[in-house]
């Protein structure tokens, strides 16, 4: 998601929640992503992570923009769409959580949030935050909103 603000482009970027990502900033935010299944639509997917880890509905009408896919340093392939929209004044994360034994070795599983933070960057402050390997994305929205 992006918005146009009266700075400049902003994007939404998320951070992911857990142990493993509590004290991490700069690097670590990323967009709102999650496993594709063989032969799964990838906007069908793209709208239902972003509802799971937000708890808000991606619209069903926003004129999605094709961002392509990046390989992350762990070899994880990444696809992004992008869409012009705002979070609703009130909004507070309702992310899906998941299990993680911890701390390691303990035996005892605890549940965390997928995200755990969820904010609007200005394009230059999210080339910092984000994930290195999806910095391509902000620049392809960047080439795709001149002609639009």
């Amino acid at each position: 998601m992006f918005r146009k603000a009266k700075e400049g482009l902003e994007v939404l970027l998320v951070h992911p929640g857990g142990p493993y990502f509590r004290n991490k900033d700069n690097g670590a935010w990323t967009i709102p992503k999650g496993e594709v299944a063989e032969g799964e639509d990838l906007l069908t997917r793209a709208r239902i992570e972003f509802e799971e880890e937000l708890g808000i509905p991606a619209p069903t009408a926003a004129d999605w923009i094709e961002l392509g896919s990046v390989k992350q340093k762990g070899g994880k392939t990444v696809h992004a769409r992008a869409f012009e929209g705002n979070l609703p004044d009130a909004f507070v994360i309702d992310s899906n959580t998941f299990d993680l034994e911890w701390p390691p070795r303990s035996g005892r599983l605890q549940q965390f949030p997928e995200i755990d933070r969820a904010e609007f960057f200005p394009l230059e402050k999210a080339r910092e935050k984000i994930n290195e390997a999806q910095v391509a994305f902000l620049d392809r929205l960047v080439e795709a909103l001149p002609m639009r």
